[in-house]
């Protein structure tokens, strides 16, 4: 049996973007693939770069996603409607389907441009530290990706989350605003300051057990990011620093994202 089993979280009724996961995106060979497509290619892509029989699945609550999963071959695992969150629909998903992985990897279904190695990078954390309970990727932003953030803010756009960290790679602290203040600027001090936080998770079952076991937290709901639900409650989060060279990395946050995200999708050449 593998050690980690990778659930990407999937819901129809998103407040900010309808219908989100069957929205379409074209590659860039002008196909169109939906964004759950999209995802699980993403999930395919590091099951194989970890090796061994990485199962995946997809956990919903909604028919019609379950229906394109089935088409495009992946496992589903039905959900209730009542879950919060993707941490507590992958929470959900491994109790009722037995799951028995030592690492379950929560690969957001809104980032069909993670590069396989953020989530090889996070589940070698986990296997070299059995302590860490919780592993999430930070990458340190470009200039470019911080003036998207400050735009995206300037036109009240809830857009990317950003991280700041300890010095003992610990998350402080996430947020939709832009952390930490820069005036404005994208570099200060000859460096980019700024982390974005890659939507993607790893926990010990352990973790997902004591997480829907707490109310969800002020900061959690003011800021509507789930994993501050561990820091509010004292558990810590090791933020994993990534890189992505010739990559671009952009979460499908809202409608306005997609041209983006398909121009990012024919600069790096991605089908």
């Amino acid at each position: 049996m593998a050690d980690t089993a990778i659930i990407i979280p999937a819901r129809y009724a998103s407040t900010r973007y309808p219908a989100k996961p069957l929205a379409t995106l074209k590659g860039a060979n002008g196909v169109e693939r939906t964004l759950l497509e999209r995802s699980v290619i993403a999930g395919r892509n590091a099951a194989e770069e970890l090796g061994g029989d990485i199962p995946l699945y997809v956990a919903t609550d909604d028919s019609r996603i379950a229906d394109e999963a089935a088409r495009i071959g992946v496992d589903v695992i039905m959900t209730a409607e009542s879950c919060r969150n993707g941490t507590e629909r992958v929470a959900e998903a491994v109790k009722n389907a037995s799951i028995e992985a030592e690492i379950v990897v929560n690969l957001q279904g809104d980032a069909p441009l993670t590069p396989a190695h953020f989530v090889t990078a996070l589940v070698r954390a986990m296997r070299e530290t059995p302590d860490l309970q919780v592993a999430t990727p930070v990458l340190r932003c470009d200039e470019e990706a911080v003036q998207n953030f400050i735009a995206d803010r300037a036109a009240g756009r809830v857009g990317a989350t950003t991280v700041v960290s300890n010095q003992l790679g610990q998350a402080l602290y996430f947020s939709k605003e832009v952390i930490p203040f820069t005036n404005g600027k994208g570099v200060v001090n000859g460096q980019v300051p700024v982390f974005h936080h890659v939507g993607l998770y790893a926990y010990r079952p352990t973790a997902l057990a004591r997480y829907i076991a707490w109310e969800p937290a002020p900061l959690e709901t003011l800021e509507g990011l789930e994993q501050l639900r561990f820091l509010e409650n004292g558990a810590p989060v090791q933020a994993v620093e990534v890189s992505a060279p010739g990559a671009v990395f952009w979460e499908l946050n809202n409608p306005s994202d997609v041209p983006l995200i398909e121009g990012y999708l024919k600069k790096m050449g991605w089908d």
